[in-house]
């Protein structure tokens, strides 16, 4: 409970919200000059606010040098902790170890179950944001991405998308893992049941969807990026 109200004292201050949820989308590591002029506000106010959300865990922080000479720039970036806040306490984490080592006991029946489970949920994501749109309304391509954007980013991905010039290929790179703790016991069935999870977003919006990984940060990637092939 003291941590908790740290934390929301922490993140009472707008701006210093406001610098987490920039940092959250930059995707890569700022300094504090580079705060300081994207909130128009002075350095040393925006090393303090890095400060107070490095002492909460919710930053981290190391000094580099930047290879342009001087000295190092301490560099921040989000910390590598699980932020949950709940009142009163909850713990969904243990609930979902629970979940998952049911599910494996019950040997291949189980996990093909918990597949079919993750591709309905992922659907499920796409059918709510799609709800929100004029029924029997046809979409088109830059509308399904849009769609897809905001369900990856509402499912706590913090996505980035690229899409080839025929609009055929769909580089897709996901930054956080809602999963990652545990995936990391285990990895197989949690990453596949991952893989059905998003082959069932993409399959809400295009015809035919084939979703290749190219890389897993359960395997020490910086984040799981994909190259999905679709039929709009």
């Amino acid at each position: 409970m003291e941590q908790t109200l740290k934390i929301t004292n922490v993140l009472s201050d707008p701006t210093r919200y406001y610098i987490y949820q920039y940092i959250t989308k930059r995707h890569q590591e700022v300094t504090v000059q580079e705060v300081a002029e994207n909130f128009n506000i002075h350095p040393n106010v925006a090393r303090l606010h890095l400060s107070k959300l490095e002492d909460v865990n919710m930053l981290a922080s190391e000094t580099k040098k930047t290879g342009k000479g001087g000295r190092p720039s301490r560099l921040y970036r989000l910390s590598e902790d699980v932020i949950q806040l709940h009142f009163p306490y909850r713990d969904y984490m243990l609930l979902s170890k629970v979940a998952m080592q049911t599910m494996i006991s019950l040997g291949e029946v189980g996990k093909q179950a918990l597949f079919t489970t993750g591709k309905r949920f992922g659907t499920e994501v796409i059918e709510q944001e799609m709800a929100k749109r004029a029924p029997g309304e046809a979409l088109t391509f830059d509308q399904k991405m849009t769609i897809l954007k905001s369900a990856a980013t509402l499912a706590g991905f913090y996505p980035e998308f690229e899409v080839n010039g025929d609009q055929t290929k769909i580089y897709f790179q996901i930054f956080n893992c809602p999963f990652k703790e545990v995936a990391e016991d285990h990895t197989e069935t949690v990453c596949n049941m991952h893989h059905e999870f998003l082959k069932g977003m993409f399959g809400a919006l295009f015809e035919s969807v084939e979703l290749i990984e190219k890389e897993n940060m359960i395997s020490g990637c910086e984040t799981c990026s994909y190259q999905v092939l679709v039929t709009n």
